[in-house]
């Protein structure tokens, strides 16, 4: 059975991207954060790429959107504007909303789901060097079901700090999962996946 253990899963999107803490300091907030965050919902379902993309769209679809959304706003978020916003952004916070959400869109929870597929990939353009010549990236964990062609829950994380393998067993652990069988790559099959007497080590790959 899958659940998701907030209250606040039975929400519509703009509720649950409202739940999202504002970092920013209060003084000079010229837009609401659910709004910046909605536009950017908004921009990579339209396939945009870039800061600027969002800036170019929210131009674009200014008009429609405050009408739609009851806003009244004196300027336009600028790509710098943007920018600052999303560096303050509680990631966890975002994923687990959007998280919610998207269980909220499945009839019943997803009580009937019984299989989902982890999948681990680097994003685009996050390439760093490191001190020591290497490189580091920001990588993204997603449990994704098939059968519903959507993503379950996600996670991200820089690949200097941290390991796909942590932050899969952080995202099991924050979803109700008896019974769901689980697909992973062979990375997780080499140790037992849970260090507790009552896990069971994989029985396939």
């Amino acid at each position: 059975m899958l659940k998701s253990a907030s209250a606040a899963s039975d929400l519509d999107l703009i509720s649950c991207l409202r739940s999202i803490p504002d970092s920013r300091m209060r003084r000079g907030v010229r837009f609401p954060a659910w709004y910046l965050l909605l536009v950017a919902v908004l921009v990579i379902l339209s396939a945009c790429q870039s800061l600027r993309d969002l800036e170019r769209f929210a131009i674009r679809h200014h008009a429609v959107l405050t009408e739609a959304l009851g806003v009244e706003l004196r300027r336009l978020p600028s790509d710098s504007s943007s920018r600052y916003f999303f560096q303050q952004v509680d990631v966890a916070a975002l994923c687990t909303a959007i998280r919610n959400w998207t269980i909220a869109q499945i009839p019943g929870g997803a009580v009937d789901l019984d299989q989902l597929v982890c999948d681990g990939k680097t994003l685009r353009g996050s390439h760093e060097p490191t001190a020591g010549g290497g490189s580091a990236f920001i990588a993204k964990v997603t449990l994704y079901s098939a059968a519903l062609g959507v993503a379950i829950s996600q996670a991200c994380y820089p690949t200097g700090h941290n390991h796909e393998r942590a932050m899969l067993r952080q995202l099991l652990g924050e979803l109700d999962l008896e019974g769901v069988l689980i697909q992973t790559d062979a990375l997780h099959t080499r140790h037992p996946f849970f260090g507790s007497s009552r896990s069971r080590g994989p029985t396939s790959c």
